[in-house]
């Protein structure tokens, strides 16, 4: 298979992948993904000139040992059972969620976005919904705090103080927080 006819007013991105040059166009109308074929018939997929080659995310354990060296090699592919995902990173933002199916016909509802927070106040010891302003800390990763990004421990500054999230929001599809000031 050839590469799509361009048109002219698109300008080409070269670029060159396992010794095969590649002329894609570097604007693709709507996101259009656009995919070609190696001589090997290996698939590269094309979105705004970034080459995503797909492979299994797996939740095996690591092949190095504490002390740097290789685990003897287990010599065997990986399985299904074993497969992830891609995390969730869920944002300051209007409700964006999915449900998803899991192992065993299992549902899990994977949350992308929210902007709202179900607060446990331990003086009253009562719940209430609070609208969330601002993640303040994050101890996953640093950086998840200028993202917005808010994941199990991060602080969050809400309309009743700060409060500190308890659930998983990428598995759990709901945001759960403690106050804490």
């Amino acid at each position: 298979m050839g590469i799509p006819a361009v048109s002219p007013r698109l300008s080409i991105q070269k670029f060159q992948f396992r010794d095969v040059r590649y002329e894609v166009p570097h604007t693709v109308v709507r996101e259009r993904t656009t995919v070609l074929r190696t001589r090997k018939n290996s698939e590269i997929l094309i979105n705004k000139h970034i080459i995503l080659l797909f492979m299994a995310i797996s939740q095996l354990r690591s092949l190095r040992k504490p002390s740097g060296g290789k685990y003897k090699q287990q010599g065997r592919k990986k399985k299904q059972y074993e497969l992830g995902r891609e995390p969730a990173f869920t944002k300051l933002e209007k409700r964006r969620a999915a449900n998803i199916r899991t192992m065993g016909s299992n549902r899990k509802v994977r949350l992308f976005s929210n902007d709202t927070a179900n607060l446990y106040d331990p003086k009253t010891k009562k719940y209430e919904k609070a609208k969330i302003k601002a993640v303040v800390d994050n101890p996953a990763n640093r950086h998840f705090i200028r993202r917005n990004i808010m994941t199990k421990g991060t602080v969050i500054e809400t309309e009743k103080g700060k409060a500190k999230i308890t659930s998983r929001p990428g598995q759990d599809g709901t945001i759960n927080a403690v106050l804490i000031s």
